[in-house]
């Protein structure tokens, strides 16, 4: 049975944390638990307190309960958490045996069910102390921002914090960062005795005699390298050729999936993570029924089962032959910081399951990230790829000038290997000369140059982060887990705290002020050292050197006297919205209100109540040239321009506005006209309740207060001239007599006018 992750967790409301009690948590079972991941069958979705009835019953039926949960802290806790469940209920199962396995596999199975073990508690503190400490951060810390900050809604946990920091310190890099000039020469050149040679590119690289770079650092001396060079011969002084070996990329894990579905796919760490977990939990593949076709798609290992390296070598052998087959299987070292390793790396549960063989069965995004990792898998255990490189140093020098050295560098790929399969993304674009062809050369070749090019080049800043590369920046650093790299890069987006721009994150004003309240009061929360320290005293909580609780105080100790300094002595000061109020000249400070609408308000507030909308936030942006109907002002007979709300809908203003503010909605008339005044019958929404219904009432509104709920029609009744609605989909009535008919679409549709 699945317990679908923890049954037990700390309450939503609530602190439930006794600090006093030396720090006891007070666990409850969740709610709800959204019913079974994956469940294709239709069921109802089972609450976590139903579920736990269910294991319940069946444990106290059973003679043995094995709870073979993830091996690793979290997995430990849920096990842990199972347990004490069951007691909670009255149930105690005659025994109970935790066991353990690194891959799904019918050996690795059955080699943890032989030697199964108790609960240990050591790798259960470990992760209570790490779910209590996050939730006296979150908990504590979140009121406390919002409060000074004068912001709804604002958070500050412990590793969102850290993920925030990481991606304001890059914009602050970006913007102090000063571009220093340089300038290249490159020049075209070929073979003088062949006719039809291929041309090829050299950059110049030195004086001659000088084994150091030469450096152009502005047009000046560009020119005069440039007037050296005038007429200067060019000959091939020495080619060097050595071949060099590429060895594919690792098996993903978690962080390295995330980083290639963003650069091949474009996939978001949140999608990327919510495809690979649709082909975890199973595919209906026809006559073979519902197959999961990867494995665990939350591990950190690079691991791979015997079994599965034993089927994709004979796979690699069969379809390419077996010089694509090194001598053994391949192994990868795990570049994690602070790896647990509980599972296998993510692998299609069959080599043999091609991605061609399941398009039909699989969606296209489900398609995409099975081909990422089915290719990926395969070749991480294939041959090399064989590279010859080559380096061609060229002098060039004109008579009683200066000589220098020109360099052209090319690479010929000699046998593909994993190449003729995957090959591995980048996160940012670069130009790669190795990659380009030289024609054969021998020392001594006289070269003719069709062209010297000079170019100009300035640094470049360290790029934003992107998705895949904050999520590599925070496996780096030991940030979170992989379970919990989405969650990171999506909660600073939807805080606000984060918004993409072109794929990058760029953090907001609201972002940056709440990284630096954090920084300059709670520095030892989001001190990036601190995350990768707590983890060390992590590990030695689950080796049993440390006590969890005693960890706890020696945090809490210091972060309460902060909480309670900043809560006493900080200023409230609000977020900086970018400019001043244009009644008062205050600074505006930017607020959201109980709708989760950010706005622009007044810091001189109360005194100064000056309020507007952000256009950003989801008003719809003014056109600078409105434009001019031919509906008349009836207050001050300007003309009335279209314009649109803050929630995009249409509606007419005066020309002579901020003089003049007449304004009205724009009226969807109906061609029919009201049976008590002869005015216009219009469109229009009811104001109360959720369904926003339509009826239809007299254009003349006060003075005449017509209606009726079924649409006008234009043609009147045939017996009395009465007004004529729909009723249903093929028949009509009059209002004023019991005349039916049935109806014909009528040539001209309803228009929108003034």
């Amino acid at each position: 049975m699945a317990s679908l992750g923890h049954v037990r967790d700390l309450p939503l409301r609530g602190l439930g944390v006794d600090v006093e009690q030396n720090f006891e948590p007070s666990y409850v079972i969740e709610p709800d638990g959204g019913g079974r991941r994956g469940e294709r069958s239709g069921r109802n979705r089972q609450s976590k307190a139903e579920l736990v009835e269910e294991i319940a019953a069946a444990a106290a039926k059973a003679p043995t309960v094995y709870l073979a949960t993830d091996p690793d802290r979290e997995g430990e806790a849920i096990s842990w958490h199972l347990l004490e469940a069951l007691r909670e209920r009255k149930v105690v199962p005659k025994k109970t045996q935790r066991v353990v396995f690194h891959e799904i596999t019918e050996s690795a199975v059955n080699e943890a069910f032989s030697h199964p073990r108790d609960i240990d508690m050591d790798l259960v503190d470990a992760q209570q102390a790490r779910r209590v400490l996050d939730r006296l951060v979150g908990y504590k810390l979140s009121p406390l921002v919002g409060k000074h900050l004068m912001y709804r809604g604002l958070t500050a946990g412990r590793v969102q914090s850290a993920a925030l920091r990481i991606v304001v310190d890059r914009e602050l890099e970006i913007e102090a960062f000063v571009p220093v000039e340089s300038w290249t020469i490159e020049a075209a050149l070929r073979k003088s005795d062949a006719k039809a040679a291929a041309e090829f590119a050299a950059r110049l690289h030195s004086r001659q005699g000088d084994r150091k770079a030469l450096t152009i650092s502005d047009e000046a001396t560009a020119t005069s390298v440039l007037a050296d060079l005038k007429g200067a011969a060019f000959k091939v002084a020495e080619v060097r050729t050595r071949p060099v070996k590429q060895r594919p990329s690792a098996p993903f894990i978690t962080s390295t999936l995330q980083q290639e579905a963003w650069r091949k796919l474009r996939f978001a760490a949140r999608k990327a993570m919510s495809v690979a977990q649709s082909l975890y939990e199973g595919v209906n593949l026809g006559s073979e029924g519902a197959v999961g076709l990867i494995t665990y798609m939350r591990t950190d290992s690079t691991n791979l089962a015997a079994s599965a390296l034993a089927e994709t070598r004979d796979y690699i052998k069969r379809e390419y032959g077996e010089r694509y087959v090194p001598s053994k299987p391949r192994a990868y070292a795990s570049k994690v910081k602070g790896a647990q390793e509980a599972h296998e790396a993510i692998r299609p549960t069959s080599a043999m399951r091609t991605p061609e063989s399941l398009k039909r069965h699989l969606s296209a995004d489900q398609f995409q990230m099975y081909d990422l990792i089915w290719k990926r898998t395969v070749a991480c255990q294939m041959a090399d790829a064989e590279v010859e490189r080559t380096t061609a140093d060229i002098d060039a020098a004109a008579e009683s000038k200066p000589a220098y050295v020109f360099r052209a560098t090319g690479s010929v790929l000699t046998f593909p290997g994993f190449q003729a399969l995957y090959l591995e993304g980048r996160d940012e674009a670069s130009e790669d000369d190795d990659s380009k062809m030289l024609p054969p050369l021998t020392a001594g070749d006289a070269l003719a140059c069709r062209s010297l090019k000079p170019a100009q080049h300035f640094t470049e800043p360290p790029p934003r982060f992107s998705e895949a590369t904050l999520v590599r920046a925070l496996e780096e650093r030991g940030i979170g887990r992989p379970s919990t790299y989405a969650t990171i890069v999506s909660t600073i987006q939807e805080r606000n705290y984060v918004k993409r721009d072109q794929g990058r994150l760029v953090p907001t004003p609201i972002g940056r002020r709440v990284n630096d309240f954090l920084n300059e009061h709670f520095n030892q929360v989001v001190n990036l050292d601190f995350t990768a320290k707590l983890e060390e005293e992590l590990d030695e909580v689950a080796q049993g050197s440390r006590d969890w609780r005693a960890l706890l105080g020696e945090f809490y100790g210091p972060f309460s006297t902060s909480l309670e300094a900043t809560a006493g002595a900080a200023p409230r000061s609000g977020i900086a919205a970018g400019e001043d109020c244009d009644l008062c000249g205050k600074p505006m400070i930017l607020k959201k209100n109980r709708w989760g609408r950010t706005f622009m308000s007044c810091s001189g507030f109360p005194e100064c109540r000056n309020a507007k909308p952000i256009p950003s936030e989801g008003a719809a942006p003014e056109p600078a040239e409105p434009e001019i109907t031919d509906e008349l002002c009836e207050k001050c007979g300007r003309p009335m321009a279209l314009k649109k709300n803050r929630w995009g809908s249409s509606f007419l203003s005066c020309t002579g506005f901020p003089r003049c503010k007449n304004a009205k909605p724009i009226l969807v008339k109906t061609g029919a006209a009201c049976p008590k005044c002869g005015g216009d019958l219009i469109e229009r929404q009811a104001r109360r309740g959720s369904r926003r219904s339509t009826f239809y009432g007299c254009a003349n509104y006060p003075s005449c207060n017509f209606t009726v709920n079924q649409q006008p029609l234009t043609e009147p009744c045939p017996e009395c001239e009465g007004l004529m609605v729909r009723r249903g989909k093929q028949g009509t009535k009059c209002t004023n007599c019991a005349y039916q008919g049935k109806f014909e679409q009528e040539p001209e549709a309803a228009t929108a006018e003034a």
